[in-house]
């Protein structure tokens, strides 16, 4: 269940935050410190008794997967000991190492076997490793090893099935965004997180950033004043989209070592293309969320946090044309919040696909406007930085009111072994943050404004889109 998606962690073992604030403040200075840093370089290396280590298995060793696993596998207190995927192998897989480029690279279960094979006889004791076993079928995996965490970095129609069968197991829990495929899953999963107690991190990197939490400081501290909307603008997706509307006709072969049946898991039968697998999925009903499904977990999590959101309140949608197969190429998403404590309600709109918000009064001339733009009674802030410069550089730095992450994957690392939830924990976070952008592709469905009662997980005004909130799954399968 390879997954050729996600983002790049900037730091694997350190934090952000160890670098003066101040500089990150002054801009690019900010942006060289996120470059990949091994555990090594950073004097990490330590031996911890293979029986105290956490022992983990990936699932979906595509892309981000294998990203994923070249990160774990370097902190002493985890043991890869299994590794899963319904591809045998596959050179198709994109690597995601942004410092290097999109370069095709091999992924699926045996390169990844042979990973963490290597890895081990190079760095292991001797005599304390005694190899990895690769799957195909998670449930085999999961049934056969008595591990004590797994990895999610399969495609989003999968992830909530084989979260769930992992945390009724009392697996710590890593999944790659969106936490799941529908806002139904998104809720199911997070109660069962919540009943299992275990550690869990979803993989939107940038909440552990120096950047997240500065936004969080400026706002708090009254930069801008009470925030009431905020604007966020994406691109154009980074996959390739379909020349034609609806399915591919012709039906080519199955490739060697794919299970298709597999892949396919609680999504609708339909025919093998190499459309839908390993890399366009995202552009597809029956696998993907979309643009918004892709990105929103990573880009909205700080404006979460930042303005303490809760449910929304309604969303609409429009969009270039939303058809039945294909995620639109282009969209605005309309949110309203309520009022939290003392902060206004804050209006929340998601462009993509090329559509922009309004540039700013403040914005000076030449300068480009994108990203996240949080609009206050008495200014505005373009990410973490005041508009116009001439204002942040008199503002300076907000006070430090968060503590400093110690890295993405580290913070899961520590919180399997004992440690404070991770900045993305299923229940504290990343459950609401998740179901906030797939209810709006709930909005593109249904092509209306829709009132939202979020606690009861209800639309309120109209009953027919409630259907757009899950799905059937296949026979065989089930949360």
């Amino acid at each position: 269940m390879a997954k050729s998606g996600g983002s790049v962690e900037r730091n694997r073992g350190g934090s952000p935050g160890a670098m003066p604030r101040r500089a990150f403040l002054q801009g690019a200075a900010g942006a060289a410190a996120f470059g990949m840093i091994s555990r090594r370089a950073l004097g990490a290396e330590g031996h911890v008794p293979a029986s105290e280590r956490t022992t983990l298995a990936c699932i979906g060793t595509g892309g981000q997967g294998v990203q994923n696993l070249t990160a774990l596998i370097e902190f002493p207190e985890m043991q890869v000991v299994a590794v899963c995927d319904v591809v045998k192998e596959s050179g198709d897989y994109q690597s995601w190492n942004w410092g290097a480029g999109k370069e095709r690279r091999p992924g699926g279960r045996e390169p990844a076997r042979q990973l963490v094979d290597d890895y081990y006889a190079k760095n292991a004791a001797p005599g304390g490793y005694k190899g990895c076993r690769a799957y195909a079928d998670y449930r085999e995996l999961l049934e056969k090893e008595d591990v004590d965490a797994v990895m999610i970095a399969t495609p989003d129609h999968t992830h909530a099935v084989i979260a769930m069968d992992a945390l009724k197991r009392g697996k710590h829990v890593y999944c790659e965004k969106p936490l799941t495929y529908s806002v139904y899953e998104a809720r199911q999963v997070t109660e069962a997180a919540r009943k299992a107690g275990v550690a869990t991190q979803l993989g939107n990197h940038g909440q552990a950033t120096e950047e997240a939490r500065v936004t969080c400081e400026m706002i708090w501290s009254g930069a801008i004043g009470p925030v009431h909307e905020v604007e966020f603008c994406h691109g154009s997706r980074f996959w390739h989209y379909p020349s034609f509307q609806g399915r591919p006709t012709d039906t080519p072969p199955v490739p060697d070592g794919l299970d298709w049946d597999l892949w396919l898991g609680p999504a609708p039968e339909r025919p093998y293309h190499p459309e839908y697998c390993p890399w366009t999925w995202r552009n597809w009903l029956d696998f993907g969320t979309g643009l918004i499904g892709d990105l929103g977990c990573h880009k909205l999590s700080t404006v979460f946090k930042a303005l303490k959101l809760t449910h929304p309140v309604s969303v609409e949608a429009s969009s270039s044309g939303f058809g039945p197969e294909l995620y639109p190429l282009a969209s605005i998403i309309r949110y309203e919040f309520p009022a939290r404590g003392d902060m206004p309600p804050v209006k929340l709109t998601w462009y993509d696909g090329g559509l922009k918000p309004p540039r700013p009064d403040d914005l000076e001339p030449g300068r480009r406007s994108g990203g996240d733009i949080y609009h206050g009674e008495n200014g505005t802030m373009l990410g973490y930085r005041l508009i116009p410069e001439a204002r942040m550089k008199e503002y300076g730095t907000p006070p430090e009111m968060l503590p400093r992450s110690v890295g993405h994957y580290k913070e899961w690392v520590d919180a399997c072994r004992g440690g404070a939830p991770a900045g993305a924990d299923f229940v504290q976070h990343a459950g609401l943050l998740t179901e906030t952008p797939l209810l709006g592709n709930v909005a593109l469905r249904a092509g209306t404004k829709l009132q939202w009662d979020g606690p009861n997980l209800k639309i309120t005004n109209d009953e027919s889109a409630n259907q757009y909130l899950h799905r059937e799954y296949r026979d065989g399968w089930s949360l």
